[in-house]
This record gives structure tokens, C-alpha cells and sequence, in this order.
């Protein structure tokens, strides 16, 4: 429908803990259609509701951005076949394995990377926008994206899985974000 701006670091929406979705309304669909179509304008992986400004809990994934032999399980009307992206409603993490580190970006850091470990295997449990039931569980990329997102909903930033000195280093970058982010 619309392509929506992204939050910036420095917002605080970003850090607000995102409230349950009600019954799927129009409105709703909506905002899924905007989530879905700013995901892919920014050529993201993945777009949570916080970052367009709406603290609720749901997000989007680019499943077509994902290797095949990630996905591990994947349950639900709305996996079946081959879509290009999943809307996930009220999504609780319901599994965490394994450890990996890799470059990890946010497209509320425009142009900022850093190493952050994430688990190996994450599994979510949520709906779709009719209700009906998701799992999926995945390796990888698929894992990092779940549960980067997931976080999204917590009011928690890729940056909060950096070491202290870590941060410390890229306080200045940081600064500059959440000033160009007030500037807006």
C-alpha cells in the first residue's frame, strides 16, 4: 500500500515494549501491507511494527532473501507453496539453540554493521492475519532475522547484544544516528 518512513535510532519507539494485537482489522492488514512494502523499498530481511512507528507485535520477513535449506519447519496456510514474505501476529520465540556470530545490520542503523551472536536455531510460534496458526524454525540467516525482529518487539536493538567496549567504540556513530534521526 504505502512505504512508510523507518524509525531511526534515537526514537523512542524503538525501545518501547510492543503491545498484543487485537482481532486482525482493517487497519491492521494495513499496516502489514505498509510493513511489507517498506521492507522491500529498504531491501531489507526482515521489518518490525516499531520501526514504522507502531509498538505492536508483529513483523514481516523477505522469505525470498532466505536459503531454501534454512527453513527446518515450517508449518501454517500461509508458508504453504512459495511466498515472498510472512506476516507474523503476536509472535513468541519458543525455541533458541545453538550459538553463531556474523555481521548483522538493522535498517534502523543506516549503514552501521557489527558482529553480534545470535542463537543457531530459533523457533517461532505466531498467527496470520486471519488467526490461523504459524510455526516456523530456522537455521542461520533465518534464525538471526527471527529473532533480530523479535527483539524489535521487545524494545531491544541489535546494539544491546554488543559487548560494553564494543559499544563504546561506536558511541560517536551512535550519536550521529540519534541526531540525524531528531533531525527528521
Amino acid at each position: 500500500m504505502a512505504v512508510r518512513p523507518i524509525r531511526i535510532y534515537g526514537d523512542p519507539v524503538l525501545r518501547e515494549k510492543s503491545r498484543p494485537v487485537g482481532d486482525a482489522a482493517e487497519a491492521l492488514r494495513l499496516l502489514a501491507e505498509d510493513l511489507v512494502d517498506t521492507m522491500f523499498d529498504a531491501e531489507g530481511v526482515g521489518l518490525a511494527a516499531p520501526q514504522v512507528g507502531e509498538p505492536v507485535r508483529m513483523y514481516v520477513v523477505n522469505l525470498g532473501a532466505i536459503a531454501p535449506e534454512l527453513f527446518l519447519d515450517r508449518r501454517g496456510p500461509s508458508l504453504e507453496g512459495e511466498p515472498e514474505h510472512l506476516v507474523l501476529v503476536n509472535p513468541r520465540v519458543v525455541k533458541r539453540e545453538g550459538a553463531q556470530t556474523g555481521d548483522e545490520g538493522c535498517l534502523s542503523f543506516p549503514d552501521l554493521y557489527e558482529k553480534v551472536t545470535r542463537p543457531e536455531v530459533v523457533r517461532v510460534e505466531a498467527t496470520d492475519l486471519d488467526g490461523r496458526p504459524i510455526e516456523i524454525e530456522g537455521s542461520g540467516l533465518l534464525a538471526r532475522v527471527l529473532d533480530h525482529e523479535y527483539d524489535h518487539l521487545e524494545g531491544v536493538l541489535f546494539i544491546d547484544r554488543l559487548s560494553k567496549l564494543r559499544q563504546q567504540f561506536i558511541r560517536g556513530k551512535l550519536r550521529k544516528l540519534k541526531e540525524s534521526g531528531q533531525a527528521d
